[in-house]
């Protein structure tokens, strides 16, 4: 399956010829001229790589970044902006930019620069490992201490987005966004449920306390 990567980037020439270049690399590119769209399409697309411009209209791009990896989303990004000087770059990084081509800037470059990056975030992927809890992607299991644990597809799916998303404060509303996203039944009950289920297959003792409630905000896995 080809990696998809969504372009945010209100200069139409630019956006159409980043298009036309990475879809001849064979990736699957979705585009924007603005942000109104991006969090409905990363919570339905499995979203590979944001190519985000900076000057878009209504918002700063590295402020929407920003943004989305205070709401628990940790797609990798490259800015591709006009903002060039060290202090840009600098802010870029520091609200959660994972790389940063200036413009003008090579295509040559930017494809040599988005491939490495997707390389590098898909092998990251493959192995989840935090404390003595394992995730293998390519037989979707999880282990602690190098013993299988077994759960249904729901409990799987659930402790991914924790292991995602170790120490960010995920809210009942967003797990019944990623984790319930093709159910009839999402009920904030069903969210306490499924993780008092999941607690008492991977700390069924307590000891541990991998997820730690946040009285009316949500969970933290940490």
């Amino acid at each position: 399956m080809n990696s998809t990567i969504l372009i945010v980037e209100d200069e139409e020439d630019i956006l159409d010829l980043l298009e036309y270049t990475l879809s001849k690399e064979g990736y699957d590119v979705i585009t924007c001229l603005d942000t109104s769209n991006v969090r409905d399409i990363i919570d339905e697309e499995n979203i590979a790589l944001i190519l985000m411009d900076r000057n878009l209209p209504g918002v700063e791009g590295s402020k929407y970044i920003e943004s989305l990896r205070n709401e628990g989303y940790n797609h990798p990004v490259i800015y591709v902006s006009a903002k060039n000087s060290d202090d840009d770059i600098l802010e870029g990084f520091e609200r959660g930019g994972d790389d940063y081509i200036t413009k003008p800037f090579n295509m040559n470059e930017l494809k040599a620069r988005v491939k490495a990056l997707i390389k590098r975030t898909k092998k990251k992927q493959d192995i989840l490992k935090y404390k003595d809890i394992t995730y293998n992607a390519s037989n979707k299991t999880f282990t602690i201490d190098d013993k299988e644990i077994k759960l249904t597809h729901l409990e799987h799916d659930l402790l991914l987005e924790f292991m995602k998303n170790i120490n960010v404060l995920l809210s009942r509303h967003i797990l019944l966004e990623r984790v319930w996203s093709d159910s009839l039944d999402k009920k904030e009950k069903t969210v306490n449920v499924a993780i008092k289920r999941l607690k008492e297959h991977i700390d069924p003792t307590g000891e541990k306390n991998y997820i730690q409630a946040v009285r009316g905000e949500g969970y933290i896995f940490c």
